[in-house]
C-alpha cells in the first residue's frame, strides 16, 4: 500500500482496508485515521499477531 495515498484518500481506502482485514471495526478505522502505525497496532490487537508480522501485512497489501 501507498501510505501518501492511502492516508490522502482515507475515506475510499477505509472499505478497502475493511474487506481485507474483517475484524476491524468502524470505531477502529476511524481511529487509524489512515495512519499506518495505528493499523499495525489495531491488527496486533484484533489478531492477536506480533507487530512485525502486522507490519508485513501492511506492507504486503
Amino acid at each position: 500500500m501507498n501510505w501518501d495515498q492511502i492516508k490522502g484518500n482515507w475515506q475510499q481506502a477505509k472499505g478497502e482496508v475493511k474487506t481485507r482485514w474483517g475484524k476491524l471495526t468502524d470505531d477502529d478505522l476511524a481511529y487509524i485515521d489512515g495512519q499506518r502505525d495505528r493499523l499495525v497496532g489495531k491488527l496486533q490487537e484484533r489478531y492477536g499477531i506480533t507487530k512485525e508480522e502486522a507490519q508485513r501485512k501492511v506492507d504486503a497489501d
